[in-house]
């Protein structure tokens, strides 16, 4: 992981780069983490420098590593909230998907605000939901509105600079 510059930003803004970097470091089997803003747009990612870069021969394009986690996640959240909906079963704290090859994680944080996690097939789920709720716990009150403006800023100058 490639720890994005976090020079200029608020102690709150900070903070969460610090909550995700550990996250990321300190879980075993977690390979990609991007926080995901109700109207779908990244704020946060493991792989900041890669959100502007393509997937496919280098090309540049939206579908960076992270522009990929952060479109799934919200698709996923979109889903998820309005199968509860139609099901009339209330809020959607998490979804989990396990594949052959990989897991999925998506936890709410607030007001719409979505983690996610792409986890390797050998991570012990049980461990990343833990520590994903322990990031939401410690991130969800600090998520304004005015701290979600300055992340989505910061990501977007930081990707701009890898494009360069």
């Amino acid at each position: 992981m490639t720890a994005p510059s976090t020079f200029g930003l608020s102690s709150e803004a900070r903070n969460l780069h610090w909550l995700l970097t550990n996250l990321v470091e300190e879980v075993p089997g977690i390979q990609s983490v991007a926080v995901v803003s109700s109207d779908g747009l990244l704020l946060l990612s493991s792989d900041p420098a890669h959100a502007a870069r393509g997937t496919a021969g280098g090309t540049r394009g939206p579908r960076g590593s992270s522009a990929d986690l952060a479109t799934i996640v919200s698709g996923i959240g979109s889903l998820t909230v309005g199968a509860a909906r139609l099901m009339d079963s209330g809020a959607v704290r998490h979804t989990m998907v396990a594949m052959n090859e990989g897991s999925l994680f998506v936890m709410s944080i607030s007001d719409g605000s979505l983690l996610g996690v792409h986890g390797a097939a050998e991570c012990d789920m049980s461990v990343v939901a833990y520590h994903m709720a322990l990031f939401v716990g410690r991130a969800g009150h600090v998520l304004t509105p005015e701290l979600r403006d300055e992340l989505r800023e910061s990501l977007e100058a930081e990707s701009a600079g890898s494009a360069r």
